[in-house]
């Protein structure tokens, strides 16, 4: 910023700059030296004291402009450090520390920015309106699913969905950097395990990532499940040497069809036993990213240690087993997933257990008519959190605390952190696909018409990799000088 001075100073600054040229030559002499310092000596004090007065003002503004950036989504977030404990895993709301600086004034600029996000607890807050545009839309990004293309089938007030923002309550969150990311995820790998809503993810990271760079899918194998599905896709990243794998393991754990007889057919789920499919790859991943947790609503037999230990109510009329907490199922099948990765020999990367998110049915479920025709989002507070939502988050929650534990007593090398994602989708009913990932009387799966599940590209889901963004690729490790 240019600074003058003030316009008082400004006349009489000029009128001692102009006086030596306007006055006559005259003869030194002993007595006008002395006048000359005399009047010299008030005028240089006065100097200084401006000067002293402009990097005074100087430094406040500046000052001023560091504490406002440290607010400002364009802010650069400095090095995070998060504090893990028994009982409070880490997750995206971890506070930042400086780095050390050799000089005072390095320090000041090296750690102001880091504060955009310190001690700010990123998963509270609200949808605020936002005018910056979209990552991608539907005709730059050639990765989004046509039953995640809302815009593709004319989803009414589908632009709206993209004109609101993440805001956490005391700072704001960074755009996701696309080039940042792929340079702090050069030479690594990263898988997404669990069922189509890991694949939603996966979607919005490649269209985020897609306005700096495309990767190539590879056929690494033909594999695929009972339900058609393929069990594993790789998208590599050339220029980068950066891998993405998503591996479909809807219950995390080894889970076989054992009826196809109750339409969403009867499973026999190992809670005990990580799913191999995807388990077996564990060393060759730096990051692994776990969700999932529809799929234990479908009729299902837990089984562990090769017993059946209890069931679902789906399956209250397919088996005699005692029928148990579907929480708990899922409680167990994180514990076992978490724990195979920090048991994993090698493994030194972080392990994110991606938090549950609602379905936003009204008036009826998902197959008695219930639909989601909301054009906003709503606002904290406004419906009450879903009682099963708030399980299923408290059993994935639990179960990262079990695991980390376990992890410390171990000593096991492995990250583990919560991407806790719950709060913000709960207030965004509007951006689920509805009629509008598939054309007129087609349909999402089977008779399954209205999607209010599955989140709509470009969407709020978009968040998922920003924040996502934020606890693998904003802090990078700063160089100590």
């Amino acid at each position: 910023m240019r600074l003058c001075p003030s316009p008082s100073s400004t006349p009489h600054l000029d009128r001692v700059r102009q006086r030596p040229s306007t006055m006559k030559p005259h003869k030194s002499s002993p007595f006008s030296r002395k006048v000359s310092v005399a009047v010299a000596t008030p005028i240089l004090l006065l100097l200084a004291l401006a000067v002293v007065s402009l990097y005074d003002f100087n430094l406040a503004e500046t000052y001023h402009n560091i504490r406002r950036a440290s607010s400002s989504s364009s802010a650069s977030p400095g090095p995070a450090t998060t504090s893990s404990s028994p009982t409070a895993p880490a997750t995206v709301s971890s506070s930042t520390s400086p780095a050390n600086s050799s000089s005072s004034s390095s320090s000041t600029s090296a750690a102001s920015p880091a504060t955009a996000v310190e001690a700010c607890d990123l998963t509270r807050g609200q949808w605020v309106p936002d005018d910056e545009p979209p990552y991608y839309t539907n005709l730059t990004c050639p990765f989004i699913d046509d039953l995640q293309n809302c815009m593709k089938f004319g989803k009414p007030g589908g632009l709206d969905l993209m004109r609101w923002r993440w805001k956490p309550d005391g700072c704001d969150l960074p755009r996701f950097d696309a080039g940042r990311f792929l340079e702090a995820m050069r030479g690594k790998s990263m898988a997404f395990v669990g069922d189509s809503l890991a694949r939603n993810h996966v979607k919005s990271l490649l269209c985020i990532l897609s306005q700096v760079a495309e990767p190539v899918e590879l056929v690494t194998t033909t594999e695929t499940d009972v339900t058609g599905r393929a069990v594993r896709r790789d998208f590599h990243y050339g220029s980068h040497g950066f891998n993405v794998s998503l591996f479909w393991s809807p219950f995390l754990v080894k889970a076989n069809l054992s009826s196809a007889a109750l339409g969403l057919g009867l499973w026999d789920v190992h809670l005990d036993t990580a799913d191999a499919r995807w388990a077996a790859h564990i060393a060759d991943f730096d990051h692994i990213v776990l969700s999932g947790t529809n799929w234990f609503f479908r009729p299902s037999v837990y089984y562990e240690g090769g017993r059946a230990v209890g069931r679902n109510d789906g399956a209250s009329g397919a088996h005699n087993a005692t029928e148990a907490p579907v929480s708990g199922a899922v409680r167990a099948a994180f514990r076992t997933a978490l724990g195979a990765i920090a048991a994993r020999e090698g493994f030194r990367g972080k392990a994110v257990v991606r938090t549950v998110t609602p379905a936003h049915f009204e008036n009826g479920e998902w197959n008695t008519g219930g639909d989601c025709v909301r054009t906003r989002p709503l606002r904290r507070g406004e419906r009450a959190r879903d009682a099963v939502v708030a399980e299923f988050r408290a059993a994935q929650v639990d179960a990262l605390r079990e695991t980390e534990a376990a992890r410390r007593r171990n000593r096991s090398g492995a990250e583990l952190r919560l991407l806790d994602i719950t709060e913000a989708m709960e207030l965004r009913p509007d951006g689920h696909p509805s009629r509008y990932g598939h054309p007129p009387g087609g349909s999402v799966e089977g008779s399954f018409v209205v999607d209010c599940l599955h989140w709509c590209l470009p969407g709020p889901i978009d968040l998922w990799s920003e924040l996502l963004f934020h606890m693998l690729a904003a802090h990078p490790p700063q160089r100590a000088d």
